[in-house]
């Protein structure tokens, strides 16, 4: 039976259907309680299952249906943190456009404490409805740090920063541990901090809010290291890097060169999903680092453009990445997910399930 990451793969947001935004709106305006709301997502999450079993994936998630944002909604549930407004950021669109969006920012107003399960009653009705192996998507830890820096880290709660790095580890310790109890064994870990620090940019924007971007990496993977250290054998693993997917635009560019050493050698996960959509996100020559035992999804069909990749190009760009990481250590996805933030993107449902089919067909041809 294959192991995840599998061949064919996805990063785990879907378009949400409209019965499903509908739904969340007049919970928001009061008018449907949080039970009713549940009971539409679980209807959605159903459909969004069947769609997945029917084109032929083996990995399967609730496509990410319980959610506004990729991060906010799991992280909000921590004791400690808050929402305190958005940061405004420039994203590019193909074309040239571009799209003002503050994202939501997070402050730590107290100590980071695990107070409830978050994920787990997701989990376990996510694998009540797939026979195939259900996967959770979770926001790496380092997104309560790289956005904030030190100053949106209450100072009274943790005048050492190593106390936060520590208590944000253990609070992600006992998520995991929640997770396998209830079966999870393929867990991804949604990091845009070590993407954007391929940005020269945002690099510089670090650098603006007391951060070395140089030595941010390496913190990163300590910090995510700390989270799974006591996951089971068993469970895999997996981070997916992304530049930023908020309507069809993203917020960063650059090659994973910066990053790449560290990404590859010193964090303990099993895989990468790595968006290779676009230029934007530079050559191969990064996979060179990719040590044995561990796989690259590459994210080669994007998900910000309707118009469907050809088959030609996509086995194309993978004999291009085999030059730099072994063929039986790559596997294929969409860049990103379709919906990493409720509003999704500008793209048609059957251009989703197109955009699918393509992975599936692609990596039937190159690995069997």
């Amino acid at each position: 039976m294959p192991t995840p990451p599998f061949r064919a793969d996805h990063v785990g947001s879907f378009l949400r259907p409209k019965a499903l935004i509908d739904a969340r709106a007049a919970f928001k305006a009061g008018e449907i309680d949080a039970a009713a709301l549940r009971a539409v997502e679980d209807e959605a999450i159903r459909g969004v299952v069947k769609f997945q079993e029917d084109l032929g994936l083996q990995g399967i998630t609730d496509g990410e249906f319980r959610r506004t944002y990729f991060h906010t909604d799991f992280l909000l549930q921590l004791d400690g943190v808050e929402e305190a407004g958005g940061t405004a950021v420039h994203f590019h669109q193909h074309g040239g456009k571009e799209l003002s969006y503050a994202p939501p920012v997070m402050k730590i107003t107290g100590k980071i404490e695990h107070a409830r399960d978050i994920q787990r009653a997701d989990y376990e009705f996510l694998a009540s409805c797939t026979s195939r192996t259900p996967k959770v998507t979770i926001p790496s830890p380092t997104m309560l740090h790289f956005r904030g820096g030190r100053d949106a880290i209450d100072a009274s709660a943790y005048p050492d920063l190593e106390d936060f790095y520590t208590d944000l580890a253990a609070a992600y310790r006992a998520e995991i541990a929640s997770l396998a109890d209830a079966g999870c064994r393929y867990l991804q870990l949604d990091d845009t901090n070590l993407a954007y620090l391929c940005d020269d940019t945002q690099r510089e924007n670090a650098r603006k809010r007391g951060m070395d971007p140089d030595e941010l990496p390496r913190l990163y993977a300590r910090i995510i290291n700390d989270s799974i250290r006591d996951k089971p054998e068993d469970m895999v693993v997996c981070v997916h890097l992304c530049r930023g997917n908020f309507r069809s635009s993203w917020a960063a560019e650059g090659g994973y060169e910066p990053v790449a050493e560290v990404l590859f050698n010193e964090l303990n996960i099993d895989g990468y999903f790595l968006e290779y959509d676009d230029p934007r996100s530079g050559d191969f020559a990064p996979l060179r680092h990719l040590p044995k035992g561990k796989t690259v999804v590459l994210g080669l069909v994007t998900t910000k453009l309707g118009e469907l990749e050809s088959k030609d190009d996509v086995k194309r760009r993978i004999e291009e990445a085999a030059q730099f990481a072994p063929l039986d250590q790559l596997a294929l996805s969409p860049q990103c997910g379709f919906s990493s933030t409720v509003h999704g993107n500008d793209i048609e449902v059957e251009q989703q399930a197109a955009k699918m089919r393509l992975v599936l067909d692609v990596a039937k041809d190159v690995w069997g």
